[in-house]
């Protein structure tokens, strides 16, 4: 078990390692769309890439996540297969979002140091092509 501080330190060295070995300018919470942005995850069990709608406004991440889920088909067949719609993805706070994600296939840990390479792998292997399906049809998703 890590206490407080070292978990702290080992999360900042394995994003610090991540943008230094990778340094790319990723989407991320620049979508242009309110409430709409990417995310990547790495915590202690398990990593993700995800597109999370979390407006302000419930009306709008309902239609927000359906415009997404019209593309459904495109984004697994074109892009990335194992994406994963959820309507109601609990956060850790408790919070309910809506959630379209990748998982990380391997066995991953951000205390695991071992588990970092492939993990990185992961993302930029697949987050370049989430994003270019989000560029591609980022009008049709705004149709808001």
């Amino acid at each position: 078990m890590f206490s407080k501080e070292e978990s702290t330190s080992l999360r900042k060295e394995f994003w610090t390692c991540f943008g230094k070995s990778f340094p790319r300018k990723w989407i991320l919470y620049n979508t242009k769309i309110k409430g709409l942005s990417f995310k990547f995850v790495a915590n202690r069990k398990n990593a993700m890439i995800c597109l999370d709608i979390e407006h302000a406004d419930e009306r709008v991440n309902k239609i927000l996540f359906d415009k997404i889920l019209s593309l459904k088909i495109i984004l697994k067949e074109d892009y990335v297969t194992e994406v994963i719609f959820d309507d109601s993805y609990i956060l850790e706070n408790g919070k309910s979002i809506h959630r379209i994600y990748i998982n990380h296939r391997e066995k991953f840990s951000i205390y695991n140091k071992d588990t970092w390479s492939s993990c990185y792998e992961f993302y930029i292997e697949i987050m370049p092509k989430f994003e270019l399906f989000f560029r591609e049809y980022k009008d049709i998703i705004n149709c808001v």
